[in-house]
C-alpha cells in the first residue's frame, strides 16, 4: 500500500467525515442559533503524536511508515450531520485522492447536507511522519459556525481521527480557542486488526466505532493494550481565532518561552508499555539418554512480540524435562 498525499493506498477506501460523538456542538431544538455578526478565521494545528514511544506495538516503519493523510474539512450549518459513532458511512465513491466526502442531511439521505453549508477542501497538508505538526487556515460564518474534518490514519484498513460538528460559535461571540485530543476510530468499511492489513471490503457494512485499548478485543489488533484503561491521543488540534482585521491568514507561532499547557503537552510523550509475547510450545523433542538412566528432552518457543516501554520480559524460551530414553544406546 502507499499512503496518501505523497502516497496513496493502491486499493480505494470508503471517504467518510466522522469522529467523536463527545464532541458534536450544533445547537439542541430550541436553542438560539449563532448571531455573530462578522466572519470568523481560524487557525489550524493539527499535531500527530503517533510515535512509537507511544503506540509501540506494530508500528509501521516502512512501506509506508506511520505518516497522516491531509486534513479534509467543512464548515456547516445546523441540520448537516456528517456521520457518527454507531453510525453506517454512506456508501459511495472510495477514492479520497479526488477530495469528496459522502455526508447526509437531516432525513440521513445522501447529498442533502452537502448543499447545507460550505465546500469542502483540504485544511493541512497530508504529514509524512506519524509525529509532527501541520498548519493551515478556514473561515466560518454565522450560516456554517459548525466544523467537521477527518484525517486518515495510513496505513491502515478504514481507521481515521477527526471532529463532527463542532460549533464555534456562542450565541454573538466566536470561540476564542479551542483545543481537543483525537483518538482512533474505525469506518466500518473495511476489515483488518493491524496497520499494514489488506484491504478487504466488510460486507454487510458495519457502522462507525471508537477503537481502544480492548476493542476490538484480539490480541491481532495493533491498538490491543489490555493493560492501559484508554489509549493515549493519536493526535490533538489546536484551532485559534484570528483577528477580524486580519485579511489574510498569519498563522500564529508558537511561543517557545511559553509554559503553556500546549508546550509542556508538546513535551511530554506517554511511554505505553508493550508486553512480551509467545507462541505455543513446541512438541517435546525425543528423549535422550543412555540405557537404565533417566533422559533428557526439550521443547521450545519464539519470541512474537519483543517487549517494550517496561512491558513484561519475555519468559524462558526453552524447556527441559526428565524422561525415560526411548531408543537408548
Amino acid at each position: 500500500s502507499q499512503a496518501m498525499g505523497t502516497l496513496m493506498p493502491a486499493t480505494s477506501w470508503a471517504l467518510l467525515l466522522a469522529t467523536l460523538g463527545s464532541v458534536a456542538g450544533l445547537p439542541l431544538e430550541g436553542e438560539p442559533g449563532c448571531t455573530a455578526r462578522h466572519l470568523a478565521r481560524y487557525s489550524i494545528t493539527f499535531m500527530g503524536k503517533w510515535s512509537q514511544t507511544a503506540f509501540p506495538k506494530q508500528y509501521p516503519l516502512f512501506r509506508p511508515p506511520a505518516q497522516w493523510s491531509s486534513l479534509l474539512g467543512k464548515e456547516h450549518r445546523e441540520g448537516y450531520r456528517a456521520g457518527s459513532r454507531g453510525v453506517p458511512v454512506i456508501p459511495g465513491p472510495r477514492d479520497m485522492v479526488r477530495g469528496r466526502w459522502l455526508v447526509s442531511g437531516k432525513a440521513g439521505q445522501p447529498g442533502e447536507g452537502a448543499q447545507s453549508g460550505g465546500g469542502q477542501c483540504s485544511l493541512v497538508p497530508s504529514q509524512g511522519e506519524g509525529k509532527g505538526e501541520g498548519r493551515g487556515g478556514m473561515e466560518l460564518s454565522r450560516g456554517g459556525q459548525a466544523v467537521s474534518f477527518v484525517v486518515r490514519i495510513v496505513p491502515s484498513p478504514d481507521w481515521f481521527v477527526g471532529i463532527d460538528s463542532l460549533d464555534l460559535c456562542e450565541g454573538d461571540r466566536w470561540k476564542d480557542q479551542v483545543s481537543l485530543d483525537l483518538f482512533p476510530y474505525d469506518a466500518g468499511t473495511d476489515s483488518g486488526f493491524t496497520f499494514s492489513s489488506p484491504n478487504f471490503a466488510t460486507i454487510p457494512q458495519d457502522t462507525v466505532t471508537e477503537i481502544t485499548s480492548s476493542f476490538p478485543s484480539h490480541p491481532a489488533n495493533s491498538f490491543y493494550y489490555p493493560r492501559l484503561k484508554s489509549l493515549p491521543p493519536m493526535a490533538r488540534v489546536n484551532l485559534v481565532r484570528l483577528p477580524h482585521s486580519s485579511r489574510t491568514f498569519v498563522l500564529p507561532t508558537q511561543d517557545l518561552a511559553g509554559t503553556g499547557n500546549e508546550i509542556l503537552d508538546t513535551l511530554s510523550v506517554p511511554q505505553t508499555p508493550l508486553d512480551c509475547e509467545v507462541s505455543l510450545w513446541s512438541s517435546w523433542g525425543l528423549c535422550e539418554g543412555r540405557c537404565g538412566r533417566l533422559g533428557a528432552k526439550s521443547r521450545t518457543r519464539y519470541v512474537r512480540v519483543q517487549p517494550a516501554n517496561n512491558g513484561t520480559p519475555c519468559p524462558e524460551l526453552e524447556e527441559k524435562a526428565d524422561c525415560t530414553p526411548d531408543n537408548c544406546v
